[in-house]
């Protein structure tokens, strides 16, 4: 009941595990949140401090029983991370009105829902919330009108609650993330996508999933208790920079 405790979703896998692991590493317990129950399972498997419950986000019901759950057998939120996220790429013409939903159901409204249902406990503990949106919130690409557009929401949607939650010591923030080395990016993109990514990026390369843990981690401790309503791009550079410079830097 003394430990402080984060609930993080979508951290079955990638930055979500990363998180729970750099946390552990930190001192906190942690609600380990996911709807793949397998997944949930093999991820939480020989971890200490930790409390894996399997939940759709974008399930307002699934939501408050989860966090009931999470408060009941942990005590008390110290950290929520909104984490939990599905992709869809495909061109504006041919997102129909389910993918648009599906997408925006577990990225937007998850963040909500979420964030609703921890408020009452975040107020207990001055907590902070942190919000994973990504580099395709802040800057507009092909093929990702669905999520890019629930991204630049959940950004949006930050600064609402650290407008309207710091009257509670509440914090919220935002990372958005850039290409980052996980299974999925690795599935999805071609030798020549990731070599355009490298040109594109300042740093020449993708981050790693424990290089957004770090990010999250730090906004969710009294390290950034005088931080609020911030979007930090953990990116390399990539939404710093304009158009022409991968050619430019061979002049």
């Amino acid at each position: 009941m003394d430990m402080k405790t984060a609930i993080v979703t979508g951290a079955a896998r990638g930055i979500g595990l990363a998180t729970t692991q750099l946390m552990l590493d930190e001192g906190w317990q942690v609600a380990m949140i996911d709807r793949d129950a397998e997944a949930l399972k093999t991820a939480a498997e020989g971890l200490a401090h930790v409390l894996p419950v399997v939940c759709d986000v974008s399930d307002p019901d699934q939501v408050d029983d989860m966090t009931a759950d999470v408060v009941r057998r942990c005590g008390r939120v110290d950290a929520l991370v909104n984490n939990a996220g599905v992709a869809d790429f495909r061109p504006l013409d041919e997102t129909d009105f389910v993918t648009w939903r599906t997408v925006m159901g577990t990225n937007l409204d998850g963040v909500f829902l979420a964030s609703q249902a921890a408020l009452p406990h975040l107020k207990k503990t001055r907590g902070a919330i942190v919000n994973i949106a990504s580099i395709s919130g802040l800057r507009a690409s092909t093929l990702r009108v669905a999520y890019g557009t629930s991204k630049a929401a959940v950004i949006h949607l930050t600064r609402q609650q650290a407008a309207e939650l710091g009257e509670w010591g509440i914090r919220a923030n935002c990372v958005a993330p850039g290409p980052v080395d996980t299974k999925l990016a690795l599935a999805v993109h071609s030798p020549a996508i990731r070599a355009a990514y490298h040109d594109a990026i300042p740093l020449n390369r993708y981050g790693s999933e424990r290089e957004i843990a770090e990010a999250i981690v730090f906004l969710c401790s009294q390290r950034a208790s005088y931080v609020t309503g911030q979007v930090i791009a953990v990116d390399g550079g990539f939404e710093a920079v304009g158009v022409g410079l991968p050619a430019l830097r061979g002049a």
